[in-house]
């Protein structure tokens, strides 16, 4: 048992989907991430949100070598996007260690920004994606038929990317698949009352799944409630490796490997080219 223990903190974790820059991490932000390695975790994608969250992201790259970044404007905050801001998430998606535009989408849950507005910029993103090259990471809530219209009419399929927090139905999931979207699953599957999630799971190769927190969001049990960071995804892995009845080093290892996979890292261009 006490080798199995330590097998399992050696086994790199791979979060595909943080908020690190967010506010509810200002006391001990420096204090936590330096101790995410020692607990196994490998890799972390900070994700922008706004384009001063991107700005931050860029900033939070820079002071850790196992995080990456992606730059984006979410739905709720595209409101106050203009172009001047498609310049700049342009300019930093060259940077080094950025490897996705996100979180991008459609958000009719909070409807912060008119629907109209969310999905004029949720084109105009896609369209910068394929622009410097780089996948994106879809945030879609309460707004999956306009969601996959957008997709299917941008063919998106040829983006490529990940479906955030995927909260949709096995057959809305199947699609995705089929135009090679990855599935991102995190805490909420853990959830009792999360039965629609869990049956995805079941569904989808576990070759398209890859792990995330969305923290400070979203905490799995048995912390449900609290804030979230990285360390808790095994909590996520041990779900999924249950519900697919596999181990869950298998879940580690090849979530990790699609998570590469996604983002690209075996093909990025290591140079700096900020």
């Amino acid at each position: 048992m006490l080798d199995r223990e330590r097998d399992r903190k050696m086994k790199k974790i791979f979060d595909t989907h943080a908020h690190y820059d967010d506010s509810a991490f200002e006391d001990d932000r420096k204090k936590l991430i330096a101790g995410l390695l020692e607990h196994g975790i490998g890799y972390v994608v900070n994700v922008g949100a706004s384009i001063f969250s991107s700005k931050q992201t860029l900033e939070l790259v820079k002071e850790y070598p196992f995080f990456y970044g992606a730059v984006g404007v979410h739905p709720s905050e595209v409101g106050e996007l203009t172009e001047e801001g498609i310049a700049f998430l342009r300019k930093a998606a060259l940077k080094e260690r950025v490897v996705a535009i996100g979180e991008i989408g459609l958000d009719y849950y909070w409807d912060k920004s008119e629907r109209e507005v969310q999905k004029k910029w949720f084109v105009r993103q896609l369209e910068l994606a394929r622009e410097v090259e780089l996948p994106v990471i879809i945030h879609s809530r309460d707004a999956a038929q306009d969601t996959m219209d957008i997709l299917k009419e941008q063919k998106a399929e040829e983006i490529g990317g990940v479906i955030h927090c995927f909260s949709y139905s096995v057959e809305v999931a199947k699609e995705c698949l089929n135009m090679g979207f990855y599935l991102g699953i995190g805490g909420v599957v853990t959830f009792p009352n999360a039965k629609k999630l869990q049956e995805v799971v079941e569904m989808a190769p576990l070759e398209r799944i890859v792990l995330e927190t969305d923290c400070p969001y979203l905490a799995p049990v048995p912390n449900r409630g609290k804030r979230n960071n990285s360390i808790y995804l095994s909590y996520v892995a041990e779900a999924i490796a249950q519900i697919k009845q596999v181990t869950y080093e298998d879940v580690v290892d090849i979530t990790f490997c699609n998570a590469k996979k996604l983002y690209r890292l075996e093909k990025k261009d290591t140079k700096n080219r900020s």
